[in-house]
């Protein structure tokens, strides 16, 4: 792989302004697509096969009044006072007068209608009717009812918007992002040292995910897909693109840091060498995004398709545009000490009639290349501090893996009451008005008011003539519940062939006791769910609260297959690259000590409520459903290039001189700083979707940030190290039946050709300046 991969390098920084002009036209192409012709996005996660996809679906075609988007329109009056008085019900009617006429509104139901007032009189709400599904409301219709409201708060009345056609659009690329971007480049150019190697990795990234993200945008047009999987795309799009080329630039600016080495061959062996990481890091994520097909949840499948093509996006343009840029910029990221000692060797050269310099377009005069520079990233020193801490590590391996691993224990106990579900209005930013309004009815009405059910009878099967007397014994039934606040009265569609009737429970929708109480209403034998289903009836339970419990459960019973898969695809690849059995168990165990000790977090922080003022969380409230598989998909792939990047050059010492405690110095040594830097990026990539108002977005990227964060500094700077200290040179040992099996994979650069001796370095040049490995 490193040879082909060393062709494609030279090949791009060859002939880059072709692969510019590729890249720049493709992006002009699909950038064109998305905004022109992208689809639209749903707020829906819809699992087909459960029970409240299958009544919402059957709502949907057999009774489309009651599946229709609808508005709940919460007032209330100000402290102090009610909602009795005439000029308020007056204001109230115009206000509802003029929500009639929005477009796309069929029937307004007044709070005086379906008893939609508190029994204090002090809040009350109205329903208004779409004709649309929930996420076909257009956003002009949701503007024009809010404007409607005018009236209302003339009056001097609270006005809030809830219910289900009313849901808040997600956004991307606000301020928080820029400034995630900004710490990024800080990052980069500390870590490398110079402003122009800072920004190519900037620029890489931000072409891949101008591609993703606007050909995620179109793929919209034709697949059914949520709104969150943009902002992943456009998460792990950012994340990966700056990593990628920072390994390879990083790479490319070690190698220059030997004035003998020549710009052209050192773009070519750096994209062999840390691009052959890049491609096995890079393959990892895609394959492990894929993967989330094998949940058989189509949502879920969409983001995690959305989020690898991103990341293969990523990779290509590590590959061939970011060499392409390398050629471009030439000399001028070689490291300042070698080029003033490359410079003053080129003098001497020219006077004695020796070996000619570098062109001016970059382009070798002559074949020399570097190895592996042992200068720090920009010259210099080794890296002291990687050095220092790799022989603290190594120094007392079994004190650190017993405090790491404790430490990461004590970190996932959080996880054990780990309770999933889904977004509620709850969960939306305090100073929203889907909030608002939560917290509005909440007062007025009891916390199962935000929790209603909808229960669907289907008595299509049904004797005509028993059709109503089983619905109301069933309604009467419900209400006898002691669980149950409130039953509507039922209504039934135009065919008579199915009944619908909303049920209240007593305790909120992230309470046990509405949870158990869904489970009862589907499988107890009460009288009334008895006589529907002797007639031939079915009872269906479905709403908000009943699709987060049954989402949850689905993925919960899908997340054991899910790590299975990854689990042995980690242990497969990471024989392939590094010819080790223990090596690849090694990377699987620190993972699942990540991803404990990150789920952990989340749990502790947006379940358990602590540290809510601090990431802006609303509310506390259950993990969002989708997290753990999301989590584990994501982190796995981000764990894996750290481990590759690492660990590649541990190997890379070990098969040159068979030392395995210096090994494991020198790799933490030589890409210790890369892959600290990389973590750092990372985590402000992610850490700035903290502070985005959508709930589900806030936490992903809190969950990503403390799992790069763990993973990189405390799993694989630390742990891995002293896990292989320990091992020894069992570390590298690999069965001969397996060797034999193994497809043998060079991603240290082994293969590639032996770098042309250079010129001697011309006279008063300092030899450190010019010493190779």
């Amino acid at each position: 792989m490193a040879g082909r991969l060393y062709a494609l390098g030279a090949w791009a920084a060859r002939r880059r302004g072709r692969v510019l002009a590729v890249w720049l036209l493709l992006v002009a192409v699909v950038g064109g697509l998305g905004a022109g012709f992208g689809g639209s996005y749903t707020t829906e996660f819809s699992v087909p096969g459960i029970e409240s996809q299958r009544a919402q679906d059957l709502l949907r075609a057999d009774f489309p009044q009651a599946a229709a988007g609808v508005a709940r329109v919460v007032f209330a009056a100000p402290k102090g006072s009610t909602l009795d008085a005439p000029a308020d019900r007056a204001a109230i009617d115009r206000g509802l007068r003029a929500a009639a006429e929005v477009p796309g509104v069929v029937a307004v139901r007044p709070p005086a209608q379906g008893g939609g007032v508190s029994p204090d009189h002090t809040v009350a709400y109205a329903d208004v009717q779409f004709r649309q599904i929930p996420d076909d409301v257009p956003k002009s219709a949701q503007d024009a009812l809010q404007a409607s409201m005018a009236p209302v708060r003339q009056a001097g009345l609270t006005v809030e918007f809830g219910g289900t056609a009313m849901h808040p659009a997600t956004h991307v690329g606000g301020p928080s992002e820029i400034v995630g971007v900004a710490i990024a480049f800080v990052v980069l150019a500390l870590a490398l040292g110079s402003l122009l190697a800072a920004g190519l990795p900037l620029v890489t990234a931000l072409v891949g995910v101008a591609i993703g993200v606007l050909g995620v945008g179109f793929t919209a047009r034709f697949v059914t897909m949520t709104d969150t999987a943009t902002v992943l795309a456009l998460m792990l799009g950012l994340a990966v693109g700056i990593d990628y080329a920072l390994f390879i630039v990083s790479r490319h600016r070690e190698q220059l840091a030997d004035p003998r080495t020549e710009v052209a061959d050192s773009i070519a062996r750096a994209t062999a060498t840390a691009g052959s990481s890049v491609v096995f890091a890079g393959g990892t994520v895609v394959v492990a995004l894929a993967a989330l097909t094998a949940t058989g949840i189509p949502f879920l499948s969409t983001m995690g398709l959305a989020a690898a093509a991103t990341v293969l996006i990523a990779v290509l343009v590590a590959l061939t545009l970011l060499p392409a840029l390398l050629g471009w910029a030439g000399e001028r990221l070689r490291p300042k000490q070698a080029r003033q000692a490359r410079a003053a060797r080129a003098a001497g050269a020219h006077g004695t009639g020796g070996a000619a310099a570098q062109s001016d377009t970059g382009e070798p005069r002559a074949a020399s290349a570097a190895g592996p520079g042992r200068g720090r990233i920009g010259g210099g020193e080794p890296g002291r501090w990687g050095a220092a801490w790799a022989r603290a590590v190594t120094r007392r391996p079994v004190a650190v893996v017993l405090l790491a691993v404790v430490g990461l224990g004590v970190l996932a106990a959080p996880a054990l009451h780990l309770r999933l579900g889904l977004p509620s209005n709850e969960t939306q930013p305090a100073a929203s008005t889907q909030h608002r309004s939560y917290d509005l009815l909440t007062r007025g009405f009891g916390p199962g008011f935000n929790a209603a059910l909808t229960v669907a009878v289907d008595t299509s099967k049904m004797p005509r003539q028993q059709r109503s007397a089983a619905v109301s014994g069933l309604a009467a039934a419900l209400r006898h519940d002691p669980d149950v606040a409130a039953v509507t009265p039922p209504l039934a569609n135009p065919a008579g062939t199915l009944g619908a009737l909303n049920v209240v429970p007593r305790s909120g929708p992230d309470d046990q006791a509405t949870a158990d109480l869904v489970h009862r209403i589907r499988h107890s034998a009460a009288d009334g769910k008895q006589q529907v289903e002797k007639a031939g009836g079915r009872v269906y339970v479905t709403g908000t609260t009943a699709a987060a419990i049954d989402v949850s459960a689905k993925l919960s019973a899908a997340l054991p297959l899910y790590v299975g898969i990854i689990v042995v695809l980690a242990v497969l690849l990471l024989m392939i690259a590094f010819r080790s059995l223990l090596v690849p168990l090694k990377a699987v165990a620190g993972f699942l000590l990540s991803i404990g000790a990150s789920l952990g977090l989340v749990t502790w922080v947006f379940q358990d409520g602590h540290l809510g003022g601090a990431v802006q969380a609303a509310a506390a409230a259950p993990v969002i459903a989708f997290l753990p598989v999301l989590l584990i998909g994501v982190l796995f792939g981000l764990a894996m290039d750290y481990e590759v990047f690492l660990v590649s050059r541990m190997r890379e010492h070990f098969s040159q001189h068979g030392q395995p405690r210096a090994a494991v110095v020198a790799g933490v040594t030589r890409s210790g700083r890369v892959v600290c830097a990389a973590a750092l990026i990372m985590a402000a990539v992610f850490g700035s979707f903290v502070f985005d108002g959508d709930p589900i977005v806030k936490s992903i990227g809190f969950a990503l940030t403390a799992g790069v964060l763990i993973d990189a500094f405390v799993v694989r700077m630390t742990l891995v190290p002293a896990v292989l200290a320990l091992l020894g040179r069992y570390a590298w040992w690999l069965p001969r039946p397996l060797a034999r099996v193994l497809p043998a994979v060079d991603i240290e650069g082994a293969s590639l050709p032996a770098p042309a001796a250079g010129p001697e370095p011309a006279a008063g040049v300092p030899p450190a300046a010019v010493r190779r490995p």
